[in-house]
């Protein structure tokens, strides 16, 4: 999320400056019958824009069925833009207006009051809503309300809304507000939380879900139908969530458009004069070569017509300054529709909008909400040596990978940010592997390819953290904390899991993950549950050494001698100690070479403190190497895993050589 990309590159640069320093088909349309989600919620909204002073006016009728078998007494609600309300919210006081690279402009606060609350029969619920404080207990904090209902809601029925609010959009930080003529706006609207009932995700009773806006969480909702009517100057270029059913002149001078989506749980838009639109679309037939859709049937265990994938009409809303890089976007968004819908279920929806920052809002950069994603690039990406640096595209890939991750497997962010975040970093990296190299997938700098798993290693090296991935996000220690264990130690775990499983089998436990929880809320149980049924083996004893509990993967080759026997055939006795210094276990393989002969390899179990091999043979032992096949990349020090008999530099030239030139990047991006 803002989270996501934008945040990876910023951390890269951080992190590498640190390192620096130490080292020196067929027609668009709607999805068919069996690929929709169960409706919790309708909203007609109309809004309009007040350029000038940077405020929303809007109306809602939210319709919300209780899916539950429970009586429901009371709704609560989100108002996410008050946490930019004041220093008192519990967003500002956890951040201190810096969040990820970026601080709230002073005195630029954003708000949303709601000036009307009512039952569509007319009762006025407005003086009954009290302000909530589920989390932190902070009686300032105004960023969930509840609403006490004169008559409880029956299981399965409905009640309707009417609300009318106005928002103050703050200066763009953290997903949301306005920049000069630039606006993006997200979590603007009044927006009923989550009925959860007894059993789901684990809940002992049934109640709602509701957390206050932290620093360091997401969201989470239900899925319905969202009309939704916009109203700005009438220079303004739109783009939103779904697609666009009717636009209409109006005689002050605005322009109202108005869009439509089934099946979603959030929406979000943006208006800009200085967009221009760009069109193209992603063809299941053009896009997608016949051997993709046979390649993947076969790694599934599918059948064509099961892999096969659906037009998208796909827009790019792109600052003037950045056209040199539509192409390179525009490649990414396909390839991201391509391979997430491949691997994961086809994208359901018609649409696909791609929206380009501009130039001082990078704060909503980096951002999804459904069908409706932001990049984060600057003008540098242009030019070399950076148009060969794939920062924006790996942004544009890992917010459009959220539509699965958070979209439609709407994974609960605020208490589980690792089944989102966690699990789009992992598939982003093997988009950008397939489509760019492995070795390149982050592209090339001076002639030094770059990955997007090494960033993730060198994260997990350097951060050892006594958080677990499988808390509240709120609950981490820092910022560094919630980044390293919400993102890129997830990545680390699965990229794992899938090197030891196989990648067969972990297309088909994703693939499975992706089908069984579409439109639902699943909780890390529920994908521990899934992956050991499709592996065939139980698999949670590995999730709880590294999910539920901050566990340290860390093998070592400690030593290696050899000494000359006293027998009269002068063989050698070799001995390797292997040790393990972290609490996770697992078995690893060790390959040992002997002068003049081919390498042999010996299992470990890892369970032991410490082992020690020995060989006898006709020759020395020349090197030990633990995992040879780099299959434990959650370990946090690869250079320890092998040791020769004699020293040898070159793989610390290497390491040397490869990091200086990501330093270089680093030091010319972060300057520019």
């Amino acid at each position: 999320m803002l989270a996501s990309a934008s945040f990876i590159a910023m951390r890269l640069r951080l992190t590498l400056c640190a390192a620096g320093l130490a080292v020196l088909g067929g027609a668009i349309g709607a999805a068919p019958a069996g690929d929709q989600a169960t409706a919790i919620v309708d909203y007609h909204i109309a809004v309009s824009l007040k350029t000038d002073t940077k405020q929303l006016g809007g109306h809602e009728r939210l319709v919300w069925r209780n899916g539950s078998t429970d009586t429901v007494p009371d709704l609560w609600f989100h108002l996410y833009l008050n946490a930019f309300k004041d220093k008192t919210s519990t967003f500002y006081r956890e951040s201190g207006g810096h969040l990820r690279g970026d601080a709230m402009a002073p005195d630029k606060w954003g708000s949303i009051t709601v000036t009307s609350l009512r039952l569509a029969d007319g009762a006025d619920l407005t003086p009954a809503m009290r302000f909530e404080h589920p989390d932190d207990q902070n009686a300032d904090d105004q960023t969930v309300v509840r609403v006490p209902l004169p008559h409880a809601v029956p299981p399965g029925g409905t009640v309707t809304l009417d609300i009318d609010f106005t928002a103050q959009l703050p200066q763009v930080f953290a997903r949301s507000g306005y920049f000069g003529d630039y606006f993006l706006v997200g979590q603007w609207f009044p927006k009923i939380a989550v009925y959860e009932p007894a059993g789901m995700r684990g809940r002992k009773t049934g109640g709602w879900n509701c957390h206050q806006y932290h620093a360091f969480s997401e969201f989470y909702a239900d899925f319905g139908h969202f009309l939704v009517d916009i109203t700005v100057p009438r220079a303004f270029v739109v783009g939103a969530t779904g697609r666009r059913v009717a636009t209409r002149q109006n005689a002050d001078g605005t322009t109202t458009y108005t869009y439509e989506q089934d099946d979603v749980h959030d929406f979000g838009w943006t208006a800009d004069p200085k967009f221009v639109e760009v069109h193209d679309t992603f063809s299941a037939t053009r896009d997608v070569t016949p051997a993709e859709y046979a390649d993947t049937a076969q790694l599934l265990g599918r059948s064509i017509d099961d892999v096969r994938l659906s037009d998208v009409a796909i827009t790019m809303l792109m600052q003037p300054d950045h056209l040199p890089q539509t192409a390179r976007l525009m490649r990414a968004a396909k390839a991201a529709l391509k391979d997430f819908g491949l691997w994961y279920g086809r994208y359901p929806y018609a649409t696909l909008t791609v929206v380009d920052p501009a130039p001082g809002a990078s704060g909503s950069g980096g951002m999804e909400y459904p069908t409706f994603v932001t990049g984060d690039t600057s003008t540098q990406f242009n030019h070399l040596p950076f148009d060969t640096v794939r920062l924006p595209d790996m942004t544009v890939i890992h917010e459009i990978c959220h539509q699965w991750w958070y979209g439609m497997v709407a994974s609960n962010e605020f208490e589980e940010a690792w089944l989102d975040e966690g699990v789009n970093s992992y598939s982003t990296q093997h988009v950008l592997a397939r489509e760019y190299g492995r070795d390149t997938s982050m592209g090339t700098f001076l002639g030094v390819g770059l990955t997007d798993l090494d960033l993730a290693r060198f994260e997990n090296a350097a951060t050892k953290s006594a958080d677990h991935i499988r808390q509240p996000a709120w609950t981490y220690a820092n910022e560094d904390s919630y980044d390293v264990n919400s993102y890129l130690k997830p990545e680390l775990v699965l990229e794992t899991l899938d090197r030891t499983l196989g990648a067969p089998t972990m297309a088909r436990v994703m693939r499975a993950y992706a089908e069984r929880w579409r439109f639902r809320h699943p909780s890390s149980d529920d994908f521990y549950a899934v992956a050991s049924d499709v592996a065939g083996r139980d698999l949670s004893g590995y999730f709880k050494q590294t999910v539920e509990s901050p566990g340290r993967l860390d093998y070592e080759v400690a030593s290696i001698s050899a000494t000359r026997g006293a027998a009269a055939d002068g063989a050698y006795v070799s001995t390797v100690v292997v040790t393990r210094h972290g609490d996770v276990v697992m078995p690893v393989d060790l390959e040992i070479t002997f002068a003049h002969r081919s390498p042999e390899r010996v299992s470990w179990s890892g369970q032991e403190p410490s082992k020690t091999f020995s060989f006898q043979r006709p020759e020395p032992v020349d090197s030990a190497r633990l995992d040879p096949d780099h299959h434990l990349v959650l370990d946090v020090n690869f250079l320890n895993n092998a040791r020769r008999a004699r020293p040898d530099r070159r793989v610390t030239a290497k390491w040397t050589s490869t990091w200086f030139f990501w330093i270089q990047n680093l030091l010319a991006y972060a300057i520019s």
